[in-house]
């Protein structure tokens, strides 16, 4: 019968037969060690050359790196001491060759320089650290969703294509739409989950959005997936409070169903432990800056924080912390005028400790139509292409916040990454587009 590698614990005593690729090989005269991958695991599977026809030794022989096959064999239980991954090993029947590479495979157990693996990417996703990087992105996506669904969240899916502006004109992607002028690769989709939760009061979008920054650190990517969450009757607040919900019960969720994986990848797990607890502190802008300043930052009041003085923050504090009420000329038009401190916005962005910097920014929205026509007009916006988000001031206006979280930055703090190139699957950057 067919089986998974994973499952193969529970098939001692069974004749399987295991479809998939070579990891590597080891051996002698009469024995050798084949390390299978079947996307769902390692297996090492032995075949013993007096047990095995001789057409199936040589094509055992012959197997080089990532060769694909398929062999048939009993498992078997390994005794302490052994190192077979997942205790089980495969003593082989039968093989059957699927392909064998002409070519050497790029990628060997030497060291290979960044550059060389980012060209290789599509072959790179293969070995062990990128594979449990992605399985540990992959139960992120899913607790993410989990948790809003939990909340009764409705997953409104917004646009790619936009003709709004949502962040920063100097960070877009514009292209020739047809007879009707430019469009935009979409910056967020929160603007249209304003729209939607009008209808249905929570709702959130899960999917790829774009900047066009010149940038080449360690956290920015030009395509990044980002969820965002929106609430109608939500205050500033009450949004925070669900932020630092939602991201205890992912990494919670983590720590439950990644042990492994994060083992894998070296993660030290007492920071995502104490994330886990909840218990965000919060710092108001104004703070802040004065404590940047103590530790030497030449950061002024009115200036946006910058990824050294994120790091400072971080340090600061056991646990990610809560930068809130920036000034309102570094935020974005949509945020909504401080009522207690006029000259900012009630906004925040969340800060992870360990250096890995913002990783969600919200802010409650501007409901009142005269405040928000006057900041459109400040940043010399083109009112007619937000006639419609206007209506939704002028029909039925409500208290609303809302948030987004880069899921590759998250995937990041999570896992620990120097690089936010390692949490995505083919990362684009300013010097980044092949594969």
């Amino acid at each position: 019968m067919d089986a998974l590698i994973k499952d193969l614990p529970g098939h001692i005593g069974d004749e399987v037969t295991v479809k998939g690729w070579l990891y590597n090989k080891r051996g002698h005269k009469k024995v050798l060690f084949l390390i299978l991958r079947d996307g769902t695991g390692l297996l090492q599977a032995v075949a013993f050359k007096p047990s095995l026809s001789e057409e199936a030794w040589a094509d055992a022989e012959r197997l080089s790196q990532e060769s694909s096959l398929i062999v048939t064999g009993t498992v078997q239980a390994v005794g302490e001491g052994h190192h077979a991954p997942g205790g089980v090993e495969l003593a082989i029947s039968s093989i059957e060759v699927v392909q064998v590479p002409e070519m050497e495979y790029p990628i060997t157990p030497k060291d290979h320089g960044v550059d060389f693996l980012m060209r290789n990417r599509h072959l790179w996703l293969r070995s062990q650290r990128q594979w449990h990087l992605l399985r540990i992105r992959n139960e992120v996506i899913f607790a993410l969703r989990k948790f809003f669904y939990d909340r009764d969240f409705l997953c409104f899916d917004s646009p790619i294509l936009t003709g709004a502006i949502g962040e920063s004109a100097g960070t877009l992607f514009e292209i020739d739409y047809f007879d009707l002028g430019k469009a935009y690769l979409a910056q967020t989709g929160q603007l249209y989950q304003e729209a939607a939760v009008m209808a249905h009061r929570n709702t959130f979008c899960f999917g790829p959005t774009f900047r066009a920054e010149k940038s080449k650190t360690r956290k920015h990517l030009t395509e990044f997936w980002m969820l965002e969450g929106e609430m109608a009757y939500c205050t500033h607040d009450e949004s925070l409070q669900l932020q630092e919900d939602m991201v205890a019960y992912v990494v919670r969720w983590v720590l439950e169903h990644c042990a492994d994986d994060l083992r894998e990848v070296e993660r030290d797990l007492a920071p995502l432990e104490r994330a886990a607890e909840g218990g965000f502190p919060r710092i108001v802008y104004r703070d802040a800056v004065k404590l940047l300043q103590s530790k030497g930052s030449d950061t002024q009041w009115g200036e946006d924080l910058g990824a050294p003085d994120e790091t400072i923050l971080g340090n600061e504090f056991d646990r990610p912390v809560f930068v809130c009420c920036y000034p309102r000329q570094a935020k974005a038009f949509y945020m909504k005028r401080n009522p207690d401190d006029p000259e900012t916005v009630l906004c925040a962005d969340l800060i992870a400790t360990e250096d890995h910097g913002e990783i969600i920014g919200g802010s409650a929205r501007e409901d009142d139509l005269e405040l928000l026509l006057e900041r459109i007009t400040e940043e010399n916006l083109p009112l007619d292409s937000y006639e419609w988000y206007l209506d939704l001031r002028r029909y039925g206006t409500v208290p609303h916040a809302g948030f987004g979280i880069g899921l590759e930055r998250f995937v990041k703090y999570i896992c620990g990454l120097q690089h936010i190139r390692e949490a995505c699957c083919f990362p684009r950057m300013m010097e980044k587009l092949y594969p």
